[in-house]
């Protein structure tokens, strides 16, 4: 698609970024395999690497740690929603019944943002742009295509995130029990009932799918590397596609998306 250059549309997954214990390892990781250019960025932003593809954003990178008496992050990549205003949609979120982890903050001149969980307990960021949109380019091979709400209760789900964002949810045609999530009528990520194929005690979460050109050989890669494959490569409606985890645990899915009709 072309450059984004502008905010996103509030509502719509706009950025990702990934928590790490070995910051640098996970920015060289992800740089072989979708061709990502990053580095550990200055002190002053805590060393967050904002990774590029093309010399555009494509995500960021930090590395997992403490702070104060609270436990590091998890290793998890964070699915974030545009935001026209932070305090108006954490607001927004808390009377919808959503839980409030890391409130509204500046982030420098860039944007403003806040970590939140669904009633369902699954995490997502809040990001309300400044000088920055987002991910500046999206669906091509090597960066984000799609996000995916995976929860253990669809219809407190759905109710949650069209109260605190607008955000709808419309059953997809050819896909039994997967919904469309759709900001002014378009579709912007999707949303399932929990795999069968993940253990019965996996929280709900966001799962950040990537676009690659051939699938099985960026699985061989990933396993080569450390990583490994929950759901080995296979054919779906909407492409052929992989879930992995990398070698430090995060979880993320690979798609070759089929061509548009």
């Amino acid at each position: 698609m072309p450059d984004v250059t502008t905010p996103y549309t509030p509502g719509t997954p706009c950025w990702i970024d990934l928590a790490a214990p070995d910051q640098k390892a996970a920015i060289d990781f992800y740089s072989e395999l979708l061709g990502w250019r990053g580095e550990v960025g200055p002190p002053e932003t805590g060393g967050y690497a904002v990774c590029h593809l093309n010399g555009k954003p494509v995500a960021g990178i930090m590395a997992a740690v403490a702070m104060g008496d609270q436990p590091a992050p998890p290793t998890v990549w964070t699915t974030y929603l545009a935001s026209a205003d932070a305090e108006a949609s954490q607001r927004s979120v808390e009377s919808a019944g959503g839980t409030v982890l890391m409130p509204a903050m500046d982030v420098m001149s860039l944007g403003r943002m806040f970590i939140a969980a669904d009633p369902t307990g699954a995490v997502f960021g809040v990001w309300q742009a400044v000088d920055f949109p987002g991910a500046g380019v999206v669906n091509e091979a090597g960066a984000l295509i799609w996000n995916e709400l995976n929860t253990s209760d669809r219809s407190a789900a759905s109710a949650f995130y069209r109260a605190a964002f607008g955000i709808e949810s419309a059953t997809l045609e050819g896909m039994e029990h997967y919904y469309a999530l759709q900001v002014d009528g378009g579709a912007v990520g999707g949303m399932q009932p929990m795999p069968e194929h993940l253990p019965a005690d996996t929280p709900s979460h966001w799962l950040t799918y990537f676009a690659v050109a051939d699938p099985d050989a960026a699985v061989a890669k990933v396993t080569a590397a450390g990583g490994n494959a929950i759901v080995e490569p296979f054919d779906m409606i909407a492409g052929r596609m992989a879930v992995l985890t990398d070698p430090q645990g995060a979880v993320f899915a690979l798609i070759r998306p089929k061509p548009m009709e």
